[in-house]
């Protein structure tokens, strides 16, 4: 620690870079998200094999009419079948009715089944999201700030005495600089695996790309496979969000956000201010 952080002291924590890259992620994920699940209801399945086989597939939407005319829509996943009639594979068409579609057109983009538009908005985010994360990590390494975010071996056994204290089953958290272990090592995979992995399975599955980079296809199993780890990924950032989020509203919210906005934070008990 390089110094003694005092409750209700406020420290300028997050720089205008930290910020406004914070805010175009958040931004471009959620396109990137609706948009992605607009490609997708094109072809609502996900094999593992190199091509289009229905004999491995691990997840499949369905809809259509059973013999009475009555809707129906379901989810297969790893051969288990569930009905899912009105919220997936039946279910909202973006104009007031229904139809046979993966998801509704309420977490799609755009909201009625436009393959061509889904893929303009994703492409053009994508980038958003390559270019500001490349940005955060440049200007972060020159002002020094990335080594405060980055899990280092010294943290690793603090990470079971924070999670401890998480479950209040320890009174104090151990010694943590700007961001605890279990931050930094969300923060650590997040940055630095997921979000690099997802760029790179979704450059996988663009026809150009794939011209240019086809060892990449390969390493990754084919671009079906490759689909397949893009979606699994996306799922696994969307559960990060939501932890995230549920961390930011149960430890402050709005002292969480105003910082993220202005820059400057309140102190907690228990915060640290630097490394």
């Amino acid at each position: 620690m390089t110094e003694t952080p005092v409750a209700g002291e406020r420290v300028y924590r997050h720089s205008i870079v930290a910020r406004t890259t914070h805010w175009l992620w958040t931004l471009a994920m959620l396109v990137l998200v609706m948009s992605g699940l607009q490609i997708f209801n094109a072809a609502p399945y996900l094999d593992a094999s190199d091509k289009s086989n229905p004999a491995r597939r691990v997840l499949s939407f369905d809809g259509g009419k059973t013999a009475s005319g009555a809707p129906i829509g379901t989810v297969t996943v790893f051969g288990h079948t569930f009905t899912t009639t009105h919220v997936l594979g039946y279910t909202d068409d973006g104009q007031g009715g229904e139809e046979a579609r993966a998801f509704p057109g309420a977490v799609t983009l755009p909201a009625t089944q436009d393959l061509a538009d889904g893929r303009v908005w994703h492409l053009f985010f994508g980038w958003v999201l390559a270019l500001s994360l490349i940005a955060y990590i440049i200007v972060g390494a020159i002002r020094k700030d990335l080594r405060e975010l980055i899990l280092r071996p010294s943290d690793i056994p603090k990470l079971l005495p924070m999670q401890l204290y998480y479950f209040h089953l320890r009174k104090e958290p151990p010694p943590h600089g700007t961001y605890n272990p279990l931050q930094k090592a969300a923060y650590t995979v997040v940055l630095f695996v997921f979000i690099p992995l997802i760029i790179l399975t979704g450059l996988a599955l663009s026809p150009g790309i794939d011209a240019m980079t086809g060892p990449l296809v390969w390493l990754l199993g084919g671009r079906q496979f490759a689909r397949t780890w893009h979606f699994t990924l996306m799922a696994i950032l969307i559960a990060y969000f939501c932890t995230h989020m549920l961390l930011v509203f149960s430890t402050g919210a709005w002292n969480n956000i105003k910082s993220m906005i202005t820059g400057w934070y309140r102190l907690k008990d228990h915060d640290g201010v630097g490394v």
